[in-house]
């Protein structure tokens, strides 16, 4: 096992020999000086998919071509070569391989003449000695950012509700809250009473409290801080809310009875009805879930979109005239102020919508029969 954590947490500052030279030119024998390259223009779409997308390494800041970077570790497990540990700025912004691995990216697709839609940007493959993907299957487990991300964000609402739990101790319930007791206590009380009471049925309601309450504090945790400068955009991946969307799902099964299933299989409607509703009850138990999955992603990803994409148009203006690029910039400004703002409600109202149709999708899960109504 090879182990090069040496460059986690440092910086790294490296400059993209692609863009600022071009390759020496061989014509009849003689050797050309490097000449500098075309400056290249700004791409939109480059900048934009770079930043809401998963990475190997966290990216903080770019000055011209020196970029700002906090390498993660690189875990694989090849099953012919074992495990290999590593730090990720080996790959030098995947412009070398190590190890016998390579990150994959548009220059060495475009090198390699590799087809994209089977070698996807971003992803680690294993290489020979001359730098060509060998096909061999590896898993990988490396840290990316948004792991790096979530692990940061859990550990924070942990933090967060410990020194809530140590104040309630130390200075009981019948004590008004101070500081971040204050704060937090009334979000708990609301979730509790206008969330989970409501929709989860009699003394069930004190059991999943904890659950909904954890599920809506980690969703809006990492919602705040993904509107950060710099930081991963955790709760725009589709991955992230899959796997939150299957937590959710676990949970409203593990809360069936036989009422429920009765009326999934055997709907109150007439006999040849059944043979139509049934089916489309049984789809719905799953495209609930994946509801849940589909809107916190798209909310929180469209909204990061829009923010970089308003930032890009003042370097889209000032690429085409200086004076226009600076003109815009105060319309920028005011615009990515109103945005953020907007982000910000959207961040609370996205956790608290997943939190209470998790909470909906749980109480229906336990309803009973009608006769218990009664």
């Amino acid at each position: 096992m090879v182990l090069g954590l040496h460059g986690f947490g440092n910086f790294s500052y490296a400059q993209d020999a692609q863009h600022g030279k071009a390759e020496e030119v061989v014509e009849g024998g003689d050797v050309h000086a490097e000449e500098p390259a075309a400056t290249k223009k700004f791409d939109a779409k480059e900048v934009i998919l770079g930043h809401v997308k998963d990475a190997h390494d966290w990216h903080l800041f770019s000055i011209g071509d020196a970029h700002a970077t906090i390498p993660l570790p690189v875990i694989i497990y090849n099953p012919a070569r074992g495990t290999s540990v590593f730090s990720s700025s080996a790959f030098e912004h995947g412009h070398a391989a190590h190890d016998g691995y390579r990150l994959v990216n548009a220059h060495y697709l475009h090198e390699k003449g590799l087809d994209p839609a089977k070698y996807m940007d971003g992803k680690i493959i294993a290489v020979d000695a001359n730098d060509n993907p060998t096909g061999e299957e590896i898993y990988d487990f490396s840290m990316t950012k948004n792991i790096t991300a979530l692990i940061l964000g859990a550990i924070l609402l942990v933090v967060l509700m410990l020194s809530v739990a140590k104040a309630y101790k130390t200075r009981g319930s019948k004590k008004a809250p101070k500081g971040l007791q204050s704060l937090m206590e009334p979000v708990i009380i609301f979730m509790r009473d206008e969330v989970v009471k409501p929709n989860i049925p009699g003394k069930h309601a004190e059991r999943y409290t904890p659950f909904i309450l954890t599920i809506f504090f980690f969703i809006l945790i990492n919602n705040l801080l993904g509107l950060l400068p710099g930081a991963a955009n955790v709760t725009g991946n589709l991955a992230v809310t899959s796997a939150l969307a299957i937590i959710s799902f676990i949970a409203t099964m593990f809360s069936t009875n036989r009422h429920f299933w009765g009326h999934i299989f055997n709907p109150p409607v007439p006999f040849g009805v059944k043979f139509i509703l049934a089916p489309v009850e049984l789809i719905g138990v799953f495209t609930k879930p994946i509801s849940l999955m589909i809107r916190l992603f798209a909310n929180m990803l469209a909204g990061h979109i829009i923010i970089l994409s308003i930032i890009s148009l003042v370097f889209i203006f000032g690429s085409l005239n200086k004076v226009a690029g600076y003109g815009f910039l105060p319309i920028t400004i005011l615009f990515n102020m109103v945005m953020m703002l907007l982000e910000l409600l959207v961040a609370f109202i996205q956790a608290f919508i997943f939190a209470n149709l998790t909470a909906v999708f749980i109480g229906q899960a336990m309803e009973g029969g009608h006769e218990e109504h009664h």
